[in-house]
């Protein structure tokens, strides 16, 4: 368990908050560039980090991210009219380009300097993967763009979708490394009976670490299963296609959960594509126009008594987008960990929380987070058969880089 003061300081994510200072060091997702997918598109509402933030692609076809809120009388840019490589409020007509500058104030008299002396604020984004990339921290201080296998890929090898989870970002990405579920809140039709773990290990690296799980594959081997843990809220996921997640903070209680297929050594075939969007596995149905779920806290989750009792379904929830957001906004906007009682099973969960509190203890001390290089993101997830007398340590390196690691070949 963590103490009260320890939830805290790795739940709050807001302006000042020194989670949120060591989420603004990374790039984050903002919003998928089909969203403003024209130049001089109308602009859209982006929350992120506890920030009301509004995007918009200008004339040049340039993403821009700003404020909100107009620095006049803080009316909303959301409103605002996108034209000539600015956004103009709709209020008095102040208008600014992507770096947040003041291009026009036609307000003031003529001769008048106030122009020069405003500005919005502003962050610079990167496009990859269909997504738009933000940077909102110290701008000297800007890192490499994570070379993630699933950005680098054409867009024909990757399929993307999002939806919000009305809880806390940390306890939707622990869920995410939570081992010992599958064995139980995923059992169904969609999912084969798995046993539950023998062997749990954490190997760290430069970008956060590997977890590893080990069940006895008999005849002298173990079946490893190493996913990839990278800073500060990714996941990539040991499935054919190989999946990722990015838990992105809104604020303190709503995260936009961003999940991909992906394959690196062709395009996603009329069978692959359909599995993403029949919603049985990590996306999830929204609303249309929405990026809110069908299923939902107000309906229950849909779930189906009959079904859970019969057998088919362990949890009688639907796909395991739903079963997993379920059982996560089950505990509260921001879960109580001071209650809680963690075991062996739970290793990988209780090295999440302690390289996160060691990354924001050292940044509070001056120190260079963790996973700033981008090549340094250049793994992929695994899973391989090894001999029960080999340490995951020992193998697990030629298994998840990039460049070594062999294109799992069949669905597992």
């Amino acid at each position: 368990m963590l103490s009260r003061e320890e939830n805290e300081l790795l739940t709050r994510v807001g302006p000042g908050t020194p989670m949120g200072k060591l989420m603004r060091r990374y790039w984050v997702p903002a919003l998928f560039s089909g969203q403003i997918e024209k130049p001089d598109c109308p602009p859209v509402r982006v929350k992120l980090l506890g920030e009301k933030l509004v995007a918009f692609r200008d004339t040049d076809g340039r993403p821009g991210l700003l404020d909100e809120r107009c620095p006049h009388r803080t009316a909303s840019m959301f409103f605002g009219r996108n034209e000539e490589c600015g956004l103009r409020c709709v209020y008095h007509g102040w208008k600014f380009d992507v770096t947040g500058k003041c291009v026009d104030l036609p307000s003031e008299p003529p001769g008048s300097n106030f122009q020069d002396k405003v500005s919005i604020r502003a962050y610079p984004c990167h496009e990859a993967a269909g997504i738009v990339w933000t940077y909102m921290g110290p701008p000297e201080l800007r890192p490499e763009f994570p070379e993630f296998e699933w950005t680098q890929v054409p867009q024909s090898h990757r399929y993307a979708s999002r939806h919000i989870e009305r809880c806390n970002w940390l306890q939707a990405l622990e869920g995410g490394f939570d081992t010992s579920h599958l064995a139980f809140l995923h059992r169904g039709a969609t999912q084969a009976p798995r046993s539950v773990p023998s062997r749990y290990d954490v190997i760290p690296k430069e970008f956060g670490f590997v977890v590893g799980t080990g069940r006895d594959a008999g005849e002298g081997e173990t079946l490893w299963t190493a996913n990839v843990m990278a800073m500060p809220f990714h996941k990539i996921i040991a499935t054919d296609p190989y999946g990722a997640h990015c838990w992105v903070p809104m604020d303190d209680e709503n995260t936009m959960l961003y999940s991909v297929d992906y394959r690196p050594d062709r395009p996603l075939t009329d069978d692959d594509l359909a599995l993403s969007r029949n919603f049985e596995h990590i996306h999830a149905e929204t609303i249309p126009g929405t990026d809110l779920p069908v299923e939902n806290a107000a309906n229950d989750y849909r779930i189906d008594r009959a079904a859970q009792a019969a057998g088919p379904s362990f949890s009688g929830m639907r796909g395991l987008a739903v079963q997993d957001r379920a059982v996560q906004e089950s505990m509260g906007p921001v879960a109580d960990r001071t209650i809680e009682h963690l075991g062996v099973s739970d290793t990988a969960i209780i090295r999440i929380r302690q390289l996160l509190l060691k990354a924001v203890r050292d940044l509070e001390d001056g120190k260079e987070p963790p996973g700033m290089k981008g090549a340094s993101y250049r793994v992929r997830s695994a899973r391989f058969a090894a001999p029960d007398e080999a340490a995951f340590a020992d193998i697990v390196d030629e298994r998840v880089t990039l460049d070594a690691a062999p294109v799992m070949e069949a669905r597992l």
